[in-house]
């Protein structure tokens, strides 16, 4: 395609941002070179995905932290692509959420410009060419690190990604948890995971594991009763995107909290 004010117009947003427009492009470059203590910058903490019997779970916690104290309560860290992906974030806050939104526009970009739905592989691609662009800050600590999980019609079912600071990508091929409670999330995803697992089974794992998480890690928000904060939960489908309701997540929650107080009344006796 050509545009007789641009000349040939790329189905690569980014690449197109470079060419015409590169003041519009995310530039964390110079926070960098200021040497910004990263622990003064909101931080987004735990995210994870797993795979079930009819796709894919994708979830974070609501906490941002702010050096030892909490920077924000209600922050989003998981975002749809289209309807049928989704990206979930951990990092430092702002860098974190320009790259999910400069990939939700690539998205719908490429399928304006080429008339037909990118790839699953392509848009996987296409976020380590992201990841990729902000390495220089992330060597400075403005570190985003992401987790991109969707359902691929090809294959027919749920696929996850992870990806490291130089834009490197692997799949994983039943769960994953990372961000400042990852390592706690993914001890009870490995004691909970099973494959095949149906919707609600996969459900009370993400809970029990966002759970654990909070226990040991200050930095993240577990289920908030008073304010009515829960973490963000997606179900990605061959029919489509869910998010979960904050009543359900707070059901299984408080279901998780009786099943515990009643396990610790049980070996009290």
């Amino acid at each position: 395609m050509t545009d007789f004010l641009l000349g040939p117009v790329s189905s690569d947003f980014l690449e197109m941002l470079r060419r015409y427009h590169p003041h519009l492009l995310p530039d964390f470059s110079h926070l960098a070179s200021e040497r910004l203590d990263p622990s003064a910058l909101l931080q987004g903490t735990t995210i994870l995905a797993l795979k079930y019997k009819d796709g894919v779970l994708i979830g974070g916690d609501r906490r941002a932290v702010e050096g030892y104290q909490v920077g924000e309560r209600r922050i989003e860290k998981v975002f749809s692509i289209d309807d049928y992906s989704a990206i979930a974030v951990a990092g430092i806050a702002g860098p974190a959420i320009e790259v999910a939104k400069i990939f939700q526009v690539q998205v719908e970009y490429h399928e304006r410009i080429e008339g037909t739905p990118l790839s699953f592989e392509g848009k996987a691609n296409f976020l380590s060419t992201l990841i990729r662009s902000n390495l220089q800050a992330a060597m400075q600590g403005l570190v985003v690190i992401p987790i991109f999980a969707g359902y691929d019609f090809k294959r027919k079912e749920g696929r996850i990604f992870k990806y490291d600071i130089t834009g490197g990508r692997y799949e994983e091929t039943d769960f994953h948890a990372i961000g400042s409670g990852g390592k706690d999330a993914r001890g009870t995803l490995k004691k909970r995971y099973r494959p095949g697992m149906d919707r609600d089974s996969a459900l009370r794992a993400a809970v029990e594991a966002f759970w654990d998480a909070a226990d040991e890690d200050i930095a993240t928000g577990g289920p908030d009763f008073v304010r009515g904060i829960y973490p963000t939960i997606k179900l990605i489908t061959a029919e489509g995107t869910e998010t979960v309701s904050d009543d359900e997540v707070a059901a299984l929650f408080d279901e998780l909290i009786n099943r515990l107080k009643a396990e610790n009344a049980g070996r009290e006796s």
